[in-house]
């Protein structure tokens, strides 16, 4: 099996307004204020960060506010954190909501990109910075899309070859950058996407090790599927990927774990439930319905250690994620093995819901992926980087979700966290932030 949609280099957009903190367009500035009063008004409701649920909750049955289709397909790619859009169906809570939730299995993210923009499928499990790429135009021609949840935190790995540590004494990040000044060769990793999480992700663990992924090694791109496959046949010599598979090369013993995606940004935004922007503003009862279904299984999710494993056997099937359930079990419970010895209980393992924190679309979280676009080269200037956010995370339509499902909301559309080598992201500058960066494209 070989490598498949190789990058062969990065590709630009111009989406851009002025060099440094750009000004807000007249529709950002509104946007800009009203969420500013959103917040205020949240703030002054709830103390400690959190609304209670909104009034009226529960499922829209009838009348007007009907979901428009009874039925919507949902593509996925064979990863842990598509449980939620599958337990939506397997619990009956489309049902519930009006709605029948039809997953589709798909090989990659290019194939799921594809099948958004043409229609064939209505919504995805998708990589916030693709669904931020696809947006902006920055492979192949733009498409207005829409984030409507988030799906999950956490979860995603950086498994390095076993043959790097038995030949060159590799463990981490530091012992790589060793490895890799003193090789003969150039070294080979493999992320799933170029505008998506585990792109940024990979290259934000080598540069804050002092190695560049674009000068100092050769990236590609491999569907997840076939991430453990390719390492086997040594097509690369490390790969950014979400679960089961960095446990499945642990447990096969090609590889072994060099951190978790948790250790680089802890509760990181990860995947997302994403759709075409004109398909929520032609059919908002169902974008609602489902985002409610996808709410209410997020939830029961992590309510327990006992659903969660009950999900992990529900998914490992061949139809979803066809692996053993004891690999997705594992890291699903936060239940770590690095392949090198090391095992921990790990405090931000996946999860799904987190009271709400976890699916709220954050401005800010929408945000970092531009950053990220902006420092690799993928965006030549900087963009309008809130306009942008408000415009593809559809904030009001979530609020309506999570007030079917019950579901608290945050106080503000932006939060603050510090990465791995010490900056912190609140999304106040986000120029300053995108440039700061030693190393970068």
């Amino acid at each position: 099996m070989k490598a498949a949609d190789k990058t062969p280099g990065k590709c630009h957009a111009d989406y851009s307004s002025t060099p440094g903190q750009p000004a807000l367009t007249a529709a950002g500035a509104r946007r800009r204020d009203w969420l500013g009063n959103a917040a205020r008004s949240a703030a002054g409701l709830a103390a400690g960060g959190l609304l209670s649920p909104l009034p009226g909750s529960g499922a829209w049955a009838a009348g007007s506010d009907a979901p428009e289709k009874a039925e919507v397909k949902i593509g996925f790619i064979p990863l842990a954190d598509c449980a939620s859009v599958v337990m939506a169906g397997v619990l009956g809570l489309d049902k519930k909501h009006g709605v029948k939730i039809v997953p589709s299995k798909e090989a990659s993210w290019a194939s799921v990109r594809e099948k958004l923009v043409t229609g064939d499928l209505d919504f995805a499990h998708a990589l916030y910075g693709m669904i931020y790429g696809m947006h902006l135009g920055l492979a192949g021609a733009a498409t207005k899309m829409a984030v409507l949840m988030g799906l999950n935190q956490n979860g995603q790995g950086i498994t390095l070859s076993r043959q790097l540590h038995e030949t060159a004494g590799v463990t981490d990040g530091a012992s790589l950058k060793k490895a890799m000044s003193a090789a003969k060769r150039p070294y080979t990793f493999a992320q799933t996407f170029p505008t998506g999480t585990h792109a940024m992700w990979l290259y934000y663990w080598l540069a804050a090790y002092g190695i560049d992924p674009f000068k100092d090694a050769r990236a590609i791109t491999v569907p997840p599927p076939q991430m453990v496959a390719n390492m086997r046949i040594g097509a690369m010599d490390g790969f950014c990927v979400g679960e089961p598979w960095n446990a499945r090369a642990i447990a096969d013993g090609i590889g072994f774990g060099a951190a978790t995606t948790q250790d680089i940004w802890a509760d990181h935004p990860e995947k997302v439930l994403g759709t075409r922007a004109d398909f929520a503003r032609k059919y908002p009862n169902t974008a609602r319905a489902v985002t409610a279904a996808i709410l209410e299984a997020s939830r029961w999710i992590d309510s327990s250690a006992e659903n969660m494993r009950k999900t992990a056997q529900t998914i490992a099937a061949k139809s979803y994620v066809n692996t053993q359930a004891r690999l997705i079990e594992g890291r699903m419970l936060g239940e770590y093995r690095n392949g090198l010895g090391r095992a921990w209980k790990d405090k931000h393992a996946m999860r799904f819901h987190g009271d709400g924190a976890v699916n709220f679309p954050y401005l800010s979280d929408g945000m970092w992926f531009l950053t990220q676009h902006k420092r690799w080269g993928l965006l030549h200037k900087h963009p309008d980087y809130l306009a942008v956010a408000g415009e593809i995370n559809h904030i009001g339509l979530y609020k309506e979700a999570a007030a079917a499902a019950s579901v608290p909301l945050p106080a503000a559309p932006m939060r603050s966290s510090t990465l791995m080598d010490g900056k912190t992201w609140d999304g106040s500058n986000p120029a300053a932030y995108a440039d700061g960066f030693a190393v970068h494209g």
